[in-house]
């Protein structure tokens, strides 16, 4: 695994980029100039393929695309964080407007429509995540993590930054880590350990989201980045954005699209199923969607 890079270049791109960030707590001040916030981790600039040929039609053809450095959430947002955001501006998620949102029922093995279901009653009205604050906030649309990333001043990562942070250095892998799903048995990503929907053994040591940072960072020191539960993106979707792109320096997907991307797989992905936890793996919902698998981290982009 390639650990985050310490060259002059990173001390370079710390002093000259990060001055114009701003965010609700700003950036702790070292040697007379910003530094990268403890939660996120800045991800450099450079070129990499994205995609690949050996996956799903929607996910190729592989191709080159050239990426500015920027910085990303360390963490999946947590249900504490979300607290913040809500108590501070009285926010009102899309589920709790109309009443419910989509939970996967473990022993029928079927999504269901649950009343009452929403971020702070991640299985119903009669759960709470009292005890789950350190795990990611799920049940937000699209239009809620957008307004989390807003109000910090941030925005939620392109298809192509989140492919490249996830890389973590690495490159023509299948994996943040690499090729092989559990290395030496070790597991590596909060995912379904068994045949879906059938069962889930629990090898990992869980059967839910996890609370953030139970598995190994990447290269880049991002946790969660596979699995656990899948990840908003800013793009709208489209079954050919790969093979109709234009623009290969700083994609930002199609103009416009009925769903947006998401990445990195959840905790309901399996071998037999789904494997969205690969790092070329994309998925779509539409944007008022919640469910007890999707939620996000963000990015905050830097400027020349």
């Amino acid at each position: 695994m390639i650990k985050f890079p310490q060259s002059s270049l990173i001390g370079l791109l710390l002093f000259f980029l990060l001055g114009s960030c701003t965010s609700q707590s700003p950036p702790e001040k070292r040697a007379g100039f910003e530094v990268v916030p403890p939660d996120m981790v800045l991800i450099p600039a450079g070129t990499f393929e994205m995609g690949t040929n050996d996956g799903s039609p929607f996910e190729g053809p592989a191709h080159l695309v050239e990426i500015n450095a920027f910085l990303i959430d360390r963490y999946e947002v947590t249900n504490r964080q979300y607290q913040e955001f809500v108590d501070a501006n009285g926010h009102i998620t899309e589920s709790e407007k109309i009443g419910w949102s989509g939970v996967f029922n473990r022993e029928k093995g079927v999504w269901e429509p649950v009343t009452g279901a929403d971020w702070k009653h991640p299985e119903g009205p009669k759960s709470s995540i009292t005890d789950r604050l350190d795990h990611p906030v799920i049940h937000v649309s699209w239009h809620d993590a957008r307004a989390y990333a807003d109000w910090h001043g941030k925005s939620l990562p392109t298809e192509a930054q989140w492919e490249w942070a996830a890389r973590g250095g690495l490159s023509s892998l299948i994996y943040p880590w690499g090729n092989e799903l559990r290395p030496e048995k070790n597991h590596m990503a909060n995912v379904w350990q068994g045949t879906f929907p059938l069962e889930d053994g629990g090898g990992d040591g869980f059967f839910a989201p996890a609370p953030v940072g139970e598995f190994p960072a990447n290269g880049y020191g991002l946790y969660d980045i596979s699995g656990n539960v899948w990840e908003w993106t800013k793009d709208w979707y489209s079954p050919n954005t790969y093979r109709t792109a234009a623009r290969r320096q700083n994609p930002t997907g199609p103009e416009s699209g009925h769903e947006k991307v998401i990445r990195g797989g959840s905790w309901m992905c399996s071998e037999n199923y789904c494997t969205g936890y690969r790092v070329s793996a994309r998925q779509k919902t539409p944007t008022d969607s919640g469910l007890n698998n999707l939620g996000f981290r963000c990015v905050r982009n830097l400027s020349f």
